[in-house]
């Protein structure tokens, strides 16, 4: 059953099997305007080449030093195996030196930091210690006007929670 159209709803109509591809009503035409409009130039093609060149490159090496570091840790597990006796007490005692170390040198970090802050001198970062202490103390004091003020924050809010009470 043929259908017939007007020749002004013919033109909503996709035309199928157009030699012209790029025509206005073929189903890929909005498809390759978009392309078209979005196209990259030379510029942004080469740094796509370098990217996909160096990330090659690097995606190399990893493949390479993954590698050197299996077959390292093959060949010389014998000897990890046999000095481990040594090994372990090394790690541990290195491992515990150095939190130790690390400790005491952010404590006398943390002293001399409130030491000078104490006597005036200003260390690095006492402006933002001053600012936190003027806000909050500029916080504080606003609540406790708006208690004086209002009778409190809570003033009149039971009867909110509990209607009933």
């Amino acid at each position: 059953m043929a259908e017939t159209f007007s020749r002004g709803d013919a033109q909503y109509w996709p035309i199928y099997g157009s030699s012209n591809t790029t025509e206005r009503n073929s189903p890929y035409a909005s498809l390759l305007r978009l392309l078209r409009s979005h196209s990259p130039t030379s510029s942004q093609l080469f740094g796509l080449l370098a990217l996909f060149i160096s990330g090659g490159i690097l995606l190399f090496l990893l493949g390479l030093t993954v590698t050197a570091v299996g077959i390292g840790f093959v060949v010389f597990l014998p000897l990890i195996i046999i000095s481990s006796p040594v090994w372990i007490p090394v790690f541990i005692g290195v491992g515990g030196f150095l939190s130790v170390a690390g400790f005491l040198v952010g404590t006398l970090a943390v002293v001399s930091w409130a030491y000078r802050y104490f006597r005036g001198r200003h260390p690095v970062g006492s402006d933002q210690m001053d600012y936190a202490r003027g806000r909050i103390y500029d916080t504080a004091s606003h609540v406790k006007d708006y208690a004086r003020e209002y009778g409190g924050y809570f003033h009149g809010r039971a009867k909110d929670a509990a209607p009933g009470a």
